[in-house]
């Protein structure tokens, strides 16, 4: 009788812990929800907010014969934890496809510093302790990363929509690109690993510093 009222017993322990586990769990999802729907809200905002900027400052789309509200919403749609916003822009211009061509490479040049300046306060102290490298060689080699860098990225670059606005003899450009972190990282490795072979510089921890280079990043 002792060993059945101990089963009796556990089951309705087990029951309590279920029940109050399934509430708790409930409560987490009415949480989420409630800070989903406050999300949307502020990206509501946001959408409406940049839609006005456009049209205040005369923006037009470029290349698409779709409009712009509908460009901006499938950009945001686009992004997540992975995929982020990256704009190159260009301030005076005269052709499309040149203002097209200089914002890319914008975005490349102000990715590339991005990405050296991330990496180099680690990188020169393992170059200085591990090969033994003065100063000005170990500038030399972050110039080369970064330049490294900017070939590599431009394959990860995916164009979302471009905005233009015309000046009268000149115009302003940007383009709003979809950069892939993962595949971005890739590409800062293998650019530090062409930058190690055209130096021929031997470092102990290289793993180390294909770590540092692969790391995420703020792209303000």
């Amino acid at each position: 009788m002792k060993k059945i009222g101990n089963q009796k017993f556990m089951l309705i322990a087990m029951a309590i812990i279920f029940a109050l586990t399934t509430t708790t769990q409930a409560s987490f999802a009415q949480l989420s929800k409630k800070q989903e729907k406050q999300l949307q809200k502020e990206r509501d905002k946001e959408y409406k907010k940049k839609i006005k900027e456009y049209k205040d400052g005369n923006w037009k789309l470029s290349g698409s014969s779709r409009t712009i509200e509908v460009a901006l919403l499938e950009h945001y749609a686009k992004l997540d934890e992975n995929n982020k916003e990256f704009v190159g822009e260009v301030s005076q211009c005269n052709s499309i496809n040149v203002c097209k061509q200089s914002a890319l490479n914008n975005a490349q040049n102000r990715y590339a510093m991005l990405a050296n300046g991330n990496v180099k306060g680690r990188i020169s102290s393992l170059l200085r302790a591990d090969a033994e490298m003065p100063e000005t060689e170990i500038d030399k080699f972050m110039a080369l990363y970064e330049n490294q860098v900017q070939a590599e990225i431009s394959g990860v670059f995916t164009e979302s929509y471009s905005i233009v606005k015309d000046n009268g003899k000149t115009k302003e450009f940007k383009t709003f690109f979809i950069l892939n972190e993962e595949k971005a990282g890739l590409a800062r490795a293998r650019a530090m690993e062409r930058s190690l072979k055209e130096t021929k510089v031997t470092v102990k921890d290289a793993d180390e510093i294909s770590k540092y280079v692969r790391e995420g990043f703020s792209l303000q």
